[in-house]
């Protein structure tokens, strides 16, 4: 077990969550509220960069607080190892592909690609349960007026719509032209100079003040450790003898830890801390892009980062917590993914899932125990030509890139075969030995490509 805790830890947790007060109904139990739902993404962290994942270098402590008061994940996948693609899954249950946003979402105004208009995502779903629903921080699944947060389901929204802004000029210089890119409610607003950090825990303080006596929704992507790396002054000085680039993103990972220590500060202010279920995921592995400086975060022992279907593109850093219902302090080893939240939330808050297709499976049964099979018996990853299918422990990937750099990618490798359970690396090719399991998940990738088309 990835920095198990004691089996007598374990015990007495597992002892604890079966007291805990049964799951709330659509109406909630008798004299308790609905859960209050806070869904905190991270933005391009690497798949051990947090201490509680074994990064020896950086400073985590309120990310290791949220894992030490609920259920931290070890073979936690994002359903994309890109932006767009992964936040669709987390908001629609969906595989990207079939929410109509396999790559990413146009980061200019009024412009497409962008989510299906007709996906019905986890904010709609909530808000007819009678949540108040609320956005914070970066949005990329669509810049278009029907896919904008006010329009899929969320009452409130601050933040910035495309891939990436400067933290305190909110303009995306990515490409010509520059566009400023920070809006509230649907309306451009103008913070020049303020960081969005700051800006963020602000715009979060106010909707849990606004709506602490009724159940929430809180989603709140913030865009960091992305590039730009813009760490506070206070931890670029911590960092300062860390090498280029780790000590530019570390400075980053440290600040937006900071971000969540301040807002899990104001929810515990608030009384809220009990009724809460508080959701921890990145949407991928860490960049390695020139705008990074080609690198910075940490995938341990996995290959591959942001843009591969290596472990270290969609492993992620993951956890999950509330008190009332759920175990504290424990690991869950079995293959869980970002579609699965969307089922989960509904099991935990009662709200009725979508009437529609849904590919995420609720988690309960592996948050209740560490026995519990893994509700995937395969998964299936696509970006352009490049796409994957895990099976087991077995994957086979189709046109591997490795963003890593790890090794190079040969013609004998464009379909590559790993058996996870021994060799978590992948580092060694296995299809030429195993042409029977090459064949078995090819044909699944197959199938599942026609399948994925039916968007019911």
């Amino acid at each position: 077990m990835d920095l198990a805790i004691s089996r007598r830890q374990f015990v007495q947790a597992t002892a604890a969550s079966m007291l805990a007060a049964p799951l709330l109904g659509a109406e909630g139990a008798a004299g308790q509220r609905k859960p209050n739902v806070i869904l905190i993404m991270l933005d391009d962290l690497g798949s051990i960069d947090a201490n509680c994942y074994g990064a020896k270098d950086l400073v985590t402590p309120n990310i290791d607080a949220l894992a030490a008061e609920g259920v931290r994940f070890t073979d936690f996948h994002s359903a994309a190892p890109l932006c767009s693609p992964s936040r669709t899954a987390v908001l629609t249950g969906r595989y990207p592909t079939r929410a109509g946003l396999e790559s990413n979402a146009s980061s200019e105004h009024g412009k497409g690609p962008a989510m299906a208009p007709d996906e019905v995502t986890l904010a709609q779903v909530l808000k007819n349960a009678g949540y108040a629903t609320g956005h914070v921080g970066k949005w990329h699944v669509g810049y278009t007026e029907e896919t904008m947060p006010l329009a899929k389901g969320f009452d409130s929204s601050f933040g910035h719509m495309g891939g990436c802004i400067d933290n305190y000029s909110h303009f995306f210089y990515w490409q010509g032209p520059n566009r400023h890119d920070l809006w509230q409610d649907g309306n451009e607003t103008w913070r020049d100079g303020q960081n969005i950090g700051d800006l963020m825990v602000d715009a979060c303080g106010r909707f849990l003040d606004a709506n602490k006596d009724k159940p929430f929704f809180l989603f709140w992507a913030i865009n960091q450790p992305h590039y730009p790396l813009q760490g506070k002054p206070k931890w670029r000085e911590h960092y300062k003898d860390l090498p280029s680039p780790r000590s530019m993103y570390a400075a980053s990972v440290s600040t937006l830890d900071e971000l969540i220590g301040q807002v899990m500060a104001k929810v515990r202010a608030l009384g809220l801390a009990d009724d809460t279920i508080v959701i921890l995921q990145s949407d991928h592995g860490h960049s390695t892009e020139e705008r990074a400086f080609f690198g910075g975060g940490n995938a341990g022992p996995y290959r591959g980062a942001k843009f591969s279907m290596f472990e270290g593109g969609h492993r992620v850093v993951s956890m999950i917590s509330h008190s009332r219902a759920l175990p504290r302090g424990v690991v869950r080893e079995q293959f869980v993914t970002g579609c699965d939240w969307l089922p989960t939330i509904c099991e935990l808050t009662g709200a009725a899932p979508p009437n529609r297709r849904l590919d995420g499976k609720s988690m309960l049964p592996i948050l209740r125990s560490e026995a519990a099979p893994s509700q995937h018996p395969w998964f299936h990853w696509q970006l352009g030509k490049q796409w994957a299918v895990r099976e087991g422990d077995w994957k086979l990937i189709g046109n591997p890139v490795d963003s890593s750099h790890k090794a190079p990618i040969t013609p004998a490798d464009k379909l590559f075969l790993s058996n996870l359970s021994r060799d978590v690396s992948e580092m060694t090719n296995l299809a030429h030995e195993n042409p029977e399991a090459v064949a078995r998940l090819s044909s699944l990738h197959e199938k599942w490509l026609a399948d994925v088309k039916d968007r019911s």
